[in-house]
């Protein structure tokens, strides 16, 4: 796998399939890793973020992404060889989880950034960042 959006799309292939493997193979091995979940602090280092991936996927039942806005920027800028991607995405997850009726789903959406650095075996994720979207409801004021 040398393409850095393929593999940002095998980061959600794993999430997707439970394959904790796959996530750790995605993964640099360095202390400056970072993840930062929705809604809470950030994860220093590769041992905290994959226990964190472990953790979640084993507690999810069904989980599917739907990623829409993807857009990139890679350094050096205007390189043939760049060594640093940052992917910015929408997140449109489908998940069964929490619910209390069987067969039942809910959705979210996160955005999310992820920088991804190139090493000699390929592409790998340092950082990723994801955060919920708020939804703003504005009222008519001339429906009133």
């Amino acid at each position: 796998m040398s393409d850095y959006l393929t593999i940002h799309r095998s980061f959600y292939d794993a999430v997707e399939t439970g394959d904790v493997d796959l996530m750790a193979s995605l993964w640099v091995d360095d202390a400056d890793a970072s993840c930062v979940h929705p809604g809470a602090l950030p994860l220093r280092g590769t041992a905290q973020v994959l226990r964190s991936w472990t953790v979640l996927m084993a507690n999810v039942g069904y989980i599917q992404f739907f990623l829409t806005d993807v857009e990139v920027a890679t350094f050096p800028r205007g390189s043939d060889d760049p060594t640093t991607a940052v992917v910015t995405c929408t997140e449109n997850i489908l998940s069964g989880e929490g619910l209390a009726s069987p067969g039942a789903f809910s959705g979210g959406t996160l955005v999310c950034t992820s920088i991804l650095v190139h090493e000699p075996g390929g592409w790998k994720f340092l950082s990723r960042h994801a955060s919920p979207i708020a939804e703003i409801h504005v009222e008519d004021e001339d429906a009133q």
